[in-house]
């Protein structure tokens, strides 16, 4: 009996199973695309329409606005139709638009495009990390969150040297065939998914039709999302900005590997910094990784060679590149498993809202300043954010994960997949 109870405690607490492998394979596609996309579409807009520089930022931030409304709603529709159902279909949408960049023969055309692109991508990786979540035993939730998160890791550091390669070589229209073959892919890999569906009864899934504002952004979520927000906003300097920065500063080959360095270390760095968050809490991880962030901002402020953003970009991954893995693994912690698609859906809308309005932001601000200070100015930003996670989250003196599915109640095994023994209550 000892022994059997041993065994189910180590067929419990298995973190990789063939679902996981295929969340995170689809999640690595959806974030190449993105970024494939994403750091070209200004330049596109600029080159096919004869766009302005604001107009051009228009294209590539449009995607986001969009992103940021369907996010609202994304992870409701996710509990509500089920998450793999929405999934494919987002899937699909996207495909279509992907496809669409081909017959786009007008500048308002290609907005429109943008945005229907962005709202799919945010039902997508809504639905799709919400099964990844639920595939996660609790008692590895932030370990599980940091390598399951590699997948993004991974599109980060591969969108945007791929879509370098592809404007300087053949062109935009091999771009977007590239684009609509990595989400064909992600559509055939969804259609083998069998994440585990929470079940809903009658009156929880007419509270869920009502669409109520708390039913979209969880209110256990928002304290920490808002430092979430307040850290994209930071990110979006860099995201946004570092190739104009760069080439100011005849600094372009630095910017070349920046994210590849970025993603580099967040390879190495987010599994082991999601183990020491399960055994010893949130706060050691989050505080570090704050200070990291903001360290490599001032390196950017302060860069002068290729070399300074090389280093930037490294330490940016144990920062930045950490925080979205851990505050993510502490937003799923607040909430019952049944809800873990709006916990997601709050976490991002919360991440998109900071990259979208951030541009807007320092761009205004950018008229008055340089880029030097405005990293100066974003490096304070990111270390004033240490205060609001101290309100949100960091005056609580147990922070470990549970080993019980997110929330306050036990899930069920329909629920979360193999069943968690109840230990402590999440924080």
């Amino acid at each position: 009996m000892e022994g059997a109870g041993m065994a189910r405690n180590k067929t419990k607490d298995k973190l990789w199973t063939g679902d996981l492998v295929l969340a995170a394979l689809v999640s690595f596609l959806l974030v190449s695309v993105f970024y494939l996309l994403m750091t070209t579409m200004a330049l596109y807009a600029v080159e096919r329409f004869g766009a302005s520089d604001v107009e051009g930022g228009l294209a590539s931030g449009i995607f986001v606005l969009g992103a940021t409304v369907a996010r609202l709603f994304a992870g409701n529709l996710a509990d509500l139709f089920g998450r793999r159902r929405i999934l494919l279909l987002s899937l699909g949408a996207s495909l279509v638009a992907s496809m669409s960049y081909l017959l786009v023969a007008s500048f308002g055309v290609l907005l429109a495009v943008r945005a229907v692109q962005g709202a799919t991508f945010a039902l997508a990786s809504t639905a799709v990390v919400a099964m990844a979540q639920s595939l996660i035993p609790a008692s590895r939730r932030a370990e599980g969150t940091g390598y399951y998160t590699l997948s993004f890791t991974l599109g980060i550091a591969l969108g945007p040297f791929l879509a370098l390669m592809l404007i300087h070589g053949p062109g935009y229209p091999v771009m977007f065939i590239v684009a609509a073959t990595a989400l064909g892919l992600a559509l055939l890999m969804a259609l083998f998914l069998r994440p585990p569906q929470p079940p809903l009864d009658l009156s929880e899934r007419a509270r869920l039709r009502r669409f109520h504002p708390r039913d979209m952004l969880h209110p256990a979520v928002l304290p920490v999302a808002a430092t979430m927000l307040v850290l994209a906003v930071g990110y979006s300097g860099v995201l946004s900005f570092l190739n104009s920065y760069a080439t100011e500063k005849s600094l372009e080959a630095g910017a070349g590997v920046f994210f590849l360095v970025y993603a580099a270390v967040m390879l190495l760095s987010r599994p082991v910094a999601g183990r020491i968050q399960d055994r010893h809490g949130d706060h050691f991880v989050v505080y570090t990784a704050i200070a990291a962030f903001a360290a490599a901002l001032a390196v950017l402020a302060l860069a002068g060679s290729n070399g300074d953003l090389v280093v930037a970009g490294a330490v940016m991954g144990l920062g930045y590149g950490v925080l979205t893995s851990a505050l993510q693994a502490i937003a799923i912690a607040q909430v019952p498993g049944h809800r873990v698609g709006v916990a997601v859906s709050t976490h991002y809308f919360m991440v998109d809202l900071g990259l979208g309005l951030g541009p807007v932001v320092l761009g205004l601000l950018l008229q008055h300043t340089g880029y030097e200070q405005m990293y100066v100015l974003l490096a304070g930003l990111v270390l004033a954010s240490a205060g609001l996670y101290y309100l949100a989250h960091g005056r609580s003196r147990r922070s470990r994960r549970s080993r019980r599915s997110p929330g306050s109640a036990p899930a069920s095994p329909a629920i979360d997949g193999p069943h968690h023994e109840p230990t402590a209550a999440p924080h």
